[in-house]
């Protein structure tokens, strides 16, 4: 019997390639975990039941001696912002209720054009707005771990599915850390790529210029072949970049941002500490480990909520009953997080406002990116925490906006730049799984993943 909570991607390829399961069984196993568990975590908005015809198809190819595809038959959840053609999307949202998708997004295409399976797809906050996933229209995702608890967000019900063992892998968006904080709540490894390395087409837009689509999986390696599978230049999207992987050093110093490392409001200090226990265990190993400064980063959060919203309100204009979206109305209108979003974003561009709250908000955006290049002068790689402390319980935060937006204090200085990071579970705070994120100079994935194997080890 295959024990799903330790299937990686590289074992479930050669268990079909050795036939000691079919991908019908495969897709079975993680339905049959969807129908135990999905009723009380709500990770997944729809199951697609054709996941048994792709997989019929597949078990026929390996009959006749067909060699298998990168990623053929692995099983994977969407998150409701990636489009896949002929199947509904409504990016957590009942403005879009009856929607369906006319295209494949990109990543969506070479997923399938990599053999991959789709469950289905999963939860989130409202168009991504969202720390914990409690703003989506359908009811908030619960932490596999704490019921009580929330999965993260915005990309809470992707994470959720991957580690309830209701999906092998699956994609998310990370706007400003809505990959990498669900998957240090949940427990998982969470991709957020360089800027432009994977095709924006076909996700809903929340805030262009810092959207990103990108891997949820078991292990940085199972993330690696992911990113592999989806990255590359894309003649519909203007953004996107096809650049070579930075070559990899054989000494690599790993820098500790003292601005993260000092504590503060809503940082929980054992949180520090397991910075402070990686930071050994790679001394052990002899890296070499560097105390480094950000000094722009203190305003990251003030600028993201200037920018994200000014984005926000531009892409939703679009949701007006006439283009997109059923009229507003008290049953199909914006929700709470939204509204708010759409009206600070609008303020901020307001003819009197634009200069004295959007444009300084870009000079900071440079600012933050300076600070970066100059720090991967000294160093190779970054290492902070993912999240100021581990899940918190659902409805604690959900009437405190300022409170909630710092669960986001750790990732937001990464969009602003457009670098790429991930995020990996490193041990836990009170039986909840906390994260260490990784922090890579631009198109340095492979420098993430090496890094992940290695840390991957200290537990």
């Amino acid at each position: 019997m295959i024990d799903l909570s330790r299937l990686t991607i590289s074992q479930a390829k050669e268990f079909l390639r050795q036939r000691c399961v079919s991908a019908k069984e495969l897709v079975e196993m993680y339905f049959e975990e969807i129908k135990n568990r999905n009723n009380e975590l709500n990770a997944y908005l729809e199951v697609f039941k054709d996941a048994f015809e792709e997989a019929e198809k597949i078990d026929l190819r390996i009959k006749n001696g067909k060699e298998l595809k990168f990623l053929e038959g692995i099983p994977f959840a969407l998150k409701d912002n990636i489009l896949i053609k002929g199947k509904r999307v409504s990016a957590g949202s009942k403005i879009l209720d009856g929607y369906i998708a006319s295209y494949d997004a990109f990543a969506t295409r070479k997923l399938k054009e990599a053999g991959a399976i789709f469950l289905g797809r999963t939860n989130m906050d409202e168009f991504a707005m969202g720390s914990s996933t409690e703003n989506s229209a359908f009811g908030p995702v619960k932490n596999p771990f704490d019921l009580k608890r929330v999965a993260g967000g915005s990309s809470g019900g992707s994470a959720c599915a991957v580690a309830a063992n209701m999906a092998l892998a699956a994609l998310g968006s990370d706007t400003g850390g809505s990959i990498r904080q669900p998957s240090a709540f949940c427990g998982v490894v969470g991709l957020k790529p360089t800027y432009g390395s994977i095709s924006r087409s076909g996700l809903i837009a929340m805030a262009s210029s810092l959207d990103q689509i990108g891997p949820i999986a078991k292990t940085a390696e199972d993330a690696e072949m992911i990113f592999k599978a989806i990255k590359g230049k894309d003649p519909k999207d203007a953004t996107g970049v096809d650049r070579p992987e930075r070559p990899l050093k054989e000494k690599i110093i790993i820098g500790v941002v003292k601005e993260f490392s000092s504590g503060g409001e809503g940082i929980d200090e054992r949180i520090l500490k397991q910075i402070e226990s990686a930071s050994r265990f790679l001394d052990s190993r002899n890296f070499e480990i560097k105390e480094v400064s950000l000094p722009s980063i203190a305003y990251s959060l003030a600028c993201y909520y200037i920018i994200a919203p000014a984005e926000i309100s531009a892409n939703l204009a679009r949701y007006d009953g006439v283009r997109y979206g059923k009229q507003r109305s008290g049953e199909f209108g914006f929700g709470k997080e939204a509204k708010r979003r759409i009206i600070l974003g609008s303020y901020v561009l307001s003819a009197g406002y634009y200069d004295a709250y959007y444009g300084k908000a870009s000079k900071i955006r440079r600012l933050i990116k300076t600070d970066f290049e100059k720090v991967f002068n000294e160093v190779d790689i970054l290492m902070t925490p993912t999240a100021p402390g581990p899940a918190f319980k659902i409805g604690e935060k959900i009437e405190n906006p300022l409170a909630m937006y710092l669960s986001d204090l750790y990732t937001i200085p990464v969009n602003l730049a457009g670098l790429p990071a991930m995020s990996l579970p490193f041990g836990k705070i009170d039986d909840l799984p906390v994260g260490v994120s990784l922090i890579a100079p631009w198109f340095g994935e492979n420098l993430l993943f090496k890094m992940g194997k290695i840390l991957e080890n200290a537990g």
